[in-house]
C-alpha cells in the first residue's frame, strides 16, 4: 500500500483531518504542506495506479472533480490561475495536485513549475483544524457543501 492508499483509507474511516469533501471520484484534501496558500490534492477512490487505468466515465469524473476543486480554490483564494499536475512518478497512485498561483508570488518563482520552484518539504504545514480552518470551510462551501467533511 502506498501513501495515497493510506490517505484514502484514513479519509474513508473519518480519520484524515485534511479532508475537505468526498467527491464522486475521490477525496478533496487540503495539502499537507502549503507552499502556496490553498494548495489541495484530489485523491482517487478507488485508488488506481494512473489516469489511464480508469474507464472513460471514471476519467471524466476524476478530471471533472479536479476542475471543480480548482474552481473552488480559485474563487476562495483569489489566485490568478490554477496549475494542475498529475505526476505519479514517485507516488504511483492516482492523485491530482491543484495549485493556486498568486499575483504576489516572487518574480523568480512565478513563471516556474510550482513543484520545482518551491521548497515543499520546508513549507508551512497545512492546518485544517487551526490556521487553515476558514480556508477549508470556504473551499467546502464553494464546492456546495456545508458543515464537516462532506460527501457528494
Amino acid at each position: 500500500m502506498g501513501i495515497i492508499s493510506d490517505r484514502v483509507s484514513l479519509a474513508r474511516s473519518g480519520d484524515n483531518p485534511h479532508v475537505i469533501a468526498r467527491m464522486p471520484s475521490g477525496w478533496a484534501v487540503l495539502g499537507e504542506t502549503q507552499p502556496l496558500r490553498g494548495y489541495c490534492v484530489l485523491l482517487a477512490d478507488p485508488v488506481v495506479p494512473h489516469l489511464n487505468a480508469l474507464s472513460g466515465e471514471g476519467r471524466r469524473a476524476f478530471l471533472g472533480d479536479m476542475a471543480r476543486l480548482g474552481d473552488a480554490v480559485l474563487g476562495v483564494t483569489g489566485a490568478v490561475r490554477i496549475n494542475y499536475e498529475i505526476l505519479g512518478n514517485l507516488v504511483p497512485e492516482l492523485h491530482a495536485h491543484v495549485i493556486p498561483r498568486h499575483a504576489d508570488e516572487p518574480d523568480d518563482k512565478r513563471a516556474l513549475p510550482p513543484m520545482s520552484a518551491y521548497d515543499w518539504a520546508g513549507s508551512r504545514a497545512g492546518d485544517p483544524e487551526g490556521e487553515d480552518r476558514a480556508l477549508v470551510e470556504a473551499i467546502r462551501a464553494a464546492l456546495g457543501f456545508s458543515g464537516g467533511p462532506a460527501r457528494a
